[in-house]
């Protein structure tokens, strides 16, 4: 009993050292909306398959090149349908959002099925499906860019607003430091500041060079501390 939990043990942690990276995305369709029930495979060896049923999917993988291919169907008909590439250069998240494109398939079996007589005058000919087919794939392929860059500009404000609070915090905690010497009558050491303040050392200096920088406090070496005094 105990040699099977052993062994168990080792192949968990071969297992990790293998697949020390994650995929892992959401799949969407041309209006951004969530696909569900959604089958997302990943051409790893052997091959993995997952069935996103709340429209998000994610696979361990090795260091290396992958396909991953996201499919749609609704009653055995594939109904949408996407293939993305993906290069895993080193351990860690890699996230891939996938969006849907629709199928042709019923349409260009349609279209090698029937059989339409035009009647046109003598050295001229038609290939009006052929102008079709490529205003078709023109308008989708602008579409597609217009949603993608949609997501990359809500990606971009999202950046801006997670820098704008970082920004926030720095200030709220240069705010602290000047009060912690405030309450010490204008001057304190760097050792103090740190014990109030549950930042790192190196933090705390950064904080302190910026102050400094600004003319709002001045610092002086002594020892192997500092004192910190409020200009």
């Amino acid at each position: 009993m105990w040699k099977k939990i052993f062994l168990l043990i080792i192949l968990l942690l071969a297992a990790d050292s293998v697949f020390g990276a994650t995929i892992h995305g959401t799949v969407y369709d041309l209006n951004l909306d969530i696909v569900e029930d959604t089958r997302v495979e990943i051409n790893t060896i052997p091959k993995q398959h997952y069935v996103a049923k709340d429209g998000v999917y994610s696979f361990s993988v090795p260091v290396g090149d992958y396909i991953i291919k996201a499919s749609y169907y609704r009653i055995d008909e594939l109904m949408s349908f996407v293939e993305e590439e993906i290069s895993v250069k080193e351990d860690g998240n890699y996230i891939l959002d996938l969006i849907l494109f629709p199928s042709f398939e019923e349409e260009d079996v349609l279209l090698n099925e029937s059989e339409i007589d035009v009647v046109v005058p003598e050295g001229k000919r038609v290939a009006w499906p052929y102008v079709l087919a490529g205003i078709l794939l023109a308008a989708l392929a602008v579409f597609y860019w217009i949603k993608k860059k949609k997501i990359v500009k809500k990606d971009a404000e999202k950046s801006e607003g997670k820098k704008e609070v970082e920004k926030e915090e720095l200030a709220n905690d240069l705010d602290d430091i000047i009060k912690i010497i405030k309450e010490q009558g204008g001057r304190t050491t760097q050792k103090d500041i740190r014990k109030k303040i549950p930042l790192s050392e190196a933090k705390i200096s950064l904080m302190i060079a910026e102050l400094e920088e600004k003319g709002v406090v001045r610092k002086i070496k002594k020892g192997r501390g500092n004192i910190i005094i409020l200009n």
